[in-house]
């Protein structure tokens, strides 16, 4: 849900192992970097939203430190910790946002280190700086609507220069604008869920996740493509490798089973890879958010699980 990823766009070579996990879909496990991250036994952590890596290499988690979903949503904030921050090791470096989100969703950093944060119960898009200090806020506190103040159920951010587009998301069909001073500059899309949205260098790609597709626009918002997902799976969370080369998680199949599906496709849409990461087990699992750091590494958010994995991206070779 993204700024443009500064790494090869690859042929992928992931460490494998048997296929299993998954009852609707067999396909590859990723090898899973078990020791990942390191959670301190005081740390309250559960139903993990959203994953992304800053300009430092440190690893952002949007977490709701107990909260289950469940509508409706309640009023009052967490009040644990629901931001975490990892080294590239997995040691966590800090946390904050305590007090402050009711049903946190979504999040990505801009190019300056900014964290952005959807929060689908208070209807709001929140800017924060590296440390946590809030600078600027997006929308009205506890209000539904679709226009230039209001959003509903924001899901995801992603930036273009000076541009804030906000997948907006559970109740609303479209991708809402804004410029970095929080002015309104437009809306486009028709969109059954945009449950994820990232860039690259040309396109915008959005996860249309009840519709099962990818929409893939230009700069301008001009739809260019509409890619239907291989099997039918609904594509939850998804990040750019450059070039046109996308990489998603799939949280749920055409049956609406639970799992984690990553896919890799290339810059014509033509599906490259797929993994599983998901838990053993019926429904143990959901993939909600994906990212890629710098190193290559690829984290995947599972709310189910109440986990974050992470697994190896590395490119064999650049595409022609």
């Amino acid at each position: 849900m993204k700024a443009p990823l500064r790494i090869l766009a690859p042929v992928l070579a992931v460490g494998l192992l048997a296929a299993c996990g998954s009852p609707a879909e067999e396909v590859p496990r990723a090898a899973i970097d078990t020791g990942w991250p390191t959670i301190p036994d005081d740390a309250v952590f559960g139903q993990v939203s959203a994953v992304e890596a800053d300009s430092h290499g440190h690893i952002f988690v949007l977490h709701r430190a107990g909260r289950e979903w469940e509508a409706p949503f309640p009023d009052e904030p967490i009040a644990e910790p629901t931001v975490f921050m990892f080294s590239p090791s997995g040691v966590l470096l800090g946390k904050w946002g305590a007090g402050e989100f009711v049903m946190p969703h979504g999040l990505s950093v801009d190019a300056g280190d900014n964290v952005w944060i959807t929060d689908v119960a208070r209807e709001q898009v929140i800017q924060f700086d590296h440390e946590g200090n809030q600078r600027m806020v997006l929308g009205e506190r506890g209000i539904s609507g679709q226009d230039e103040s209001h959003f509903g159920r924001p899901a995801d951010i992603a930036f273009i220069g000076n541009r804030v587009l906000i997948a907006d998301g559970y109740v609303n069909t479209r991708v809402a604008e804004f410029d970095r001073s929080g002015a309104f500059l437009g809306e486009f899309g028709n969109f059954r869920l945009a449950h994820g949205i990232t860039v690259d260098e040309d396109r915008i790609f959005v996860a249309d996740r009840e519709n099962a597709r990818i929409q893939v626009f230009d700069h301008a918002g001009k739809l260019l493509d509409s890619r239907d997902t291989p099997t039918g799976g609904r594509p939850y969370g998804l990040a750019s490798l450059g070039g046109g080369w996308l990489v998603t998680v799939e949280g749920r199949d055409r049956a609406d089973n639970y799992g984690a599906i990553v896919r890799v496709y290339t810059p014509e849409g033509q599906l490259e890879r797929s993994l599983d990461v998901a838990l053993d087990g019926l429904n143990a699992s959901l993939g909600h958010d994906i990212a890629v750091g710098r190193d290559g590494m690829a984290y995947v958010t599972d709310v189910r699980g109440d986990r974050v994995v992470r697994f190896e991206l590395s490119p064999e070779q650049e595409p022609e």
